[in-house]
């Protein structure tokens, strides 16, 4: 997992522009995913949660998509908790 603390300003589905913190982005099932801490007022999330979207690149940059199926939400979830943990863990022993 690579740590970011990096602004990423995306559009909603208004049109929106939305700030995030790019908290970290790593690799689940040979796919890349991004998870961000929104900065501004965000429908549906909440101050506290995370959002997490997988990060596709193309001919125009990088592009974040919502992750549609919600197994696969959990399963990349769970990997993002189970990175924190072993960073955690890591930052404990030194």
């Amino acid at each position: 997992m690579e740590e970011q603390n990096t602004l990423v300003t995306l559009i909603d589905e208004q049109g929106r522009e939305v700030e995030f913190d790019l908290v970290a982005t790593f690799d689940y099932e040979k796919k890349r995913y991004a998870a961000l801490i929104p900065i501004d007022e965000v429908e549906n999330v909440n101050e506290d949660e995370v959002v997490i979207l997988e990060v596709v690149k193309d001919a125009d940059g990088e592009r974040y998509l919502p992750i549609e199926n919600d197994v696969l939400l959990d399963e990349v979830f769970n990997e993002f908790l189970e990175i924190l943990d072993e960073m955690a863990d890591g930052d404990e022993e030194e």
